[in-house]
């Protein structure tokens, strides 16, 4: 593509106002589920402050889904494995949801759930992005797939076997 816009140094390919539009609205959503979903990750857990945040990353995450699905449908042939991450970030994260209101809560499906949406949100984001970022634009575009599970599926996994409500006797 010829045609772009340039903001904060990442390029845009399009000066359409319309798709133009659809990404501020897509980037916006983007951030606020970046910044609600690591609040809620290292807020105290239970009613509060977690669940107020965890609940704004779901819902800011569906407004990323539906913003990237108007996205790849002008670029489908570009854009159609990001919004694949995307319906997986969202999928992910509603399962997630989906087993701590289960009754009893099931502790540890909620922060897989939670924490690979997270994941998967980030390697969406540099997969689409890392080949404009300073440090990231060095490495092969492998790692803009791979890095993101090889940092946090650690965390994931420490947080499944280290958090008490999850070693507690009444964790699933």
């Amino acid at each position: 593509m010829t045609d772009g816009t340039t903001f904060a140094g990442i390029v845009v390919p399009s000066t359409s106002p319309l798709f133009l539009a659809g990404v501020a609205a897509h980037v916006a959503a983007a951030i606020v589920s970046v910044v609600a979903g690591a609040v809620a990750m290292l807020s105290r857990k239970g009613r509060g402050r977690h669940s107020r945040f965890g609940s704004l990353y779901v819902y800011s995450l569906g407004v990323v889904v539906v913003t990237a699905a108007g996205l790849a449908l002008v670029r489908w042939s570009e854009d159609y494995q990001l919004f694949a991450l995307a319906l997986l970030a969202f999928a992910a994260a509603a399962w997630g949801r989906g087993r701590i209101r289960a009754s009893p809560p099931a502790y540890r499906g909620h922060i897989a759930g939670m924490g690979l949406s997270y994941v998967v949100m980030l390697t969406a984001f540099y997969v689409d992005n890392g080949k404009q970022l300073p440090v990231w634009k060095a490495l092969p575009t492998i790692a803009y797939w791979l890095a993101p599970g090889v940092i946090g599926l650690p965390i994931v996994v420490w947080a499944i076997l280290r958090h008490p409500l999850v070693r507690s006797r009444t964790a699933n």
